[in-house]
């Protein structure tokens, strides 16, 4: 485990967490549900019918013994939690009648789960899409006060030659197609306080094409713009930019273009101006720079809700899960 990861597992041995699986009868959450339960610092709760839940773990040869199951069919708080969702989608004038379909849904029940407080978080998608696990999110969980949308970030993780660990964090990779200067304000800040969370200093870099106005354009006026606006509103991070990732991360070249710059040159958390630029810089990252990549990380919600890739194996599930648990 990186330092990050540390970090985070000190915070949670301090006050343990509960997370919903929505996928319970998976594998590999089964495998992950296993670690948890031997860690003692997350305790999870597998969503699916016990009978099948058993057979998957047994025939995968992992021990879920203390693990939490809840069958939607058989919960004996379903008829409240259908009254409070009809309460919640009453503009959309839902009825019992509609709601109780929806909410024998994994995603829908797990995410009234932690609506309800019966679960202090939520991971799934091992097996659907990132729309499946967003939608029921905005839907009952919605966005924190003064957030305007939902966003993500990754983190990306590589050993250092001093023997810790690299830890940087950019966004928004995954969510925002094509983001606009108030919705950057909220990444960056957002990114910066997820960044906090795996023990990073944040020195924000609002990235473009351009240096402090070494190039012109409407993109570069944005993120100019947002990194301000970011700088304002949270004084308590370092932000800057616009900024070229050379300059932001390199302490030679941010002298020449950048001079008495805070962030540049040491730049570990960036803000790219749209989801082409942020999704192929994660990815090159990962994949050139042999960085561990970890997300996407939902963000500006009001409680943690993440989402898995498809592809995902145990690891990867229970790294999720603690980093999931942690922003709660």
């Amino acid at each position: 485990m990186s330092y990050g990861f540390g970090h985070m597992i000190d915070i949670l041995k301090k006050d343990p967490k509960k997370i919903v699986f929505t996928e319970g009868a998976d594998p590999r959450i089964l495998e992950a549900a296993s670690r948890l339960l031997a860690s003692y610092f997350l305790h999870p709760i597998l969503i699916g019918k016990e009978s099948e839940i058993y057979d998957s773990a047994e025939e995968a040869g992992y021990n879920i013994r203390g693990a939490e199951i809840i069958d939607p069919d058989k919960y004996d708080r379903f008829d409240e939690m259908v009254e409070l969702f009809c309460e919640i989608r009453k503009s959309k004038g839902m009825t019992p009648e509609k709601a109780e379909p929806i909410l024998r849904s994994p995603n829908y029940f797990g995410t009234m789960l932690v609506k309800m407080g019966v679960a202090d978080a939520l991971l799934g998608g091992a097996t659907y899409s990132t729309a499946d696990t967003v939608r029921p999110a905005l839907q009952i969980i919605k966005t924190k006060p003064g957030n305007r949308i939902v966003s993500s970030c990754f983190i990306l993780v590589r050993p250092a030659a001093s023997g810790a660990n690299e830890v940087l964090a950019m966004g928004d990779c995954a969510i925002n197609i094509a983001p606009s200067e108030d919705d950057l304000v909220e990444i960056g800040i957002e990114t910066a306080k997820c960044a906090t969370i795996f023990g990073i200093d944040p020195k924000v870099a609002y990235l473009s094409y351009s240096s402090f106005g070494s190039g012109a354009g409407p993109t570069v006026d944005m993120m100019s713009n947002a990194a301000k606006r970011a700088a304002e509103l949270a004084p308590e991070f370092d932000i800057e930019g616009e900024l070229q990732f050379d300059a932001a991360v390199s302490p030679n070249t941010a002298k020449i273009k950048c001079p008495g710059s805070k962030v540049a040159g040491h730049a570990n958390t960036f803000i790219f101006p749209d989801i082409n630029a942020g999704n192929i810089g994660y990815k090159i990252a990962q994949r050139l720079g042999q960085f561990d990549a970890y997300g996407p990380i939902l963000l500006g919600l009001n409680a943690p809700i993440n989402d898995l890739s498809r592809g995902c194996n145990a690891i990867e599930i229970y790294s999720m899960a603690i980093i999931t648990a942690a922003l709660a």
